[in-house]
């Protein structure tokens, strides 16, 4: 499914171009939150791949050709609900595929730093998907979920996503970024299928 389908956008789609859309609030006191693992993953594939991210329309963005692809990354600078507009935007402008948009987003219902890549779903109660679904008209869209499920069984959520991570987590995270990286480049060359097929994995069993 292309863009200009969904928005009657009657320029020409470069399939090799990828829009990497991480989700997060602006604002130094939400840096390093759970709500915020979209930004840490954008910010850490710029730094990987010496990109500079320049604050534009919407959004700070960066760039960068990885085995014949135009890939960029982009952090919404609307705020986490109304991220679909800072999506949309930069979509139509740059005239890239639905198929070529991947969204990283925290998700509460997955296992700390369990990682998943689906091509569609529900917005799960998640503010920026629900407004990207929005915006794009349709629940069919790539999204890599990072899970940030806490061991409470009970707690405030607002709260607890905009808590920042603990030591413990922190640490998870950062042996897990790497891996999100790889993912983002697999997508962009192999696609959704073949990448969901070789990075989602089973969660580990909980010990009795």
């Amino acid at each position: 499914m292309l863009f200009r389908w969904l928005f009657g956008n009657s320029k020409p789609i470069d399939m090799t171009k990828y829009l990497i859309v991480g989700l997060g609030n602006t604002g130094n006191e939400y840096y390093k939150t759970r709500h915020n693992i979209g930004f840490e993953v954008i910010d850490f594939v710029a730094e990987k791949h010496e990109v500079q991210m320049t604050d534009l329309k919407l959004g700070a963005m960066g760039r960068f050709n990885h085995k014949g692809k135009k890939i960029i990354l982009l952090k919404p600078s609307t705020f986490m609900n109304r991220s679909g507009k800072s999506v949309k935007y930069w979509a139509l402008k740059e005239n890239i595929s639905l198929q070529n948009i991947l969204i990283i987003t925290d998700d509460l219902n997955l296992p700390f730093a369990l990682l998943r890549l689906k091509g569609k779903g529900s917005d799960g109660g998640h503010n920026g998907l629900k407004d990207i679904e929005s915006q794009l008209n349709t629940p069919h869209y790539p999204r890599l979920r990072f899970g940030i499920k806490g061991e409470e069984k009970t707690f405030n959520q607002v709260d607890f996503v905009l808590d920042k991570f603990t030591e413990k987590e922190a640490e998870k995270v950062t042996k897990t970024l790497p891996q999100c990286n790889d993912i983002v480049l697999y997508y962009t060359k192999m696609g959704l299928e073949k990448t969901m097929n070789k990075f989602n994995t089973k969660p580990p069993k909980e010990k009795s």
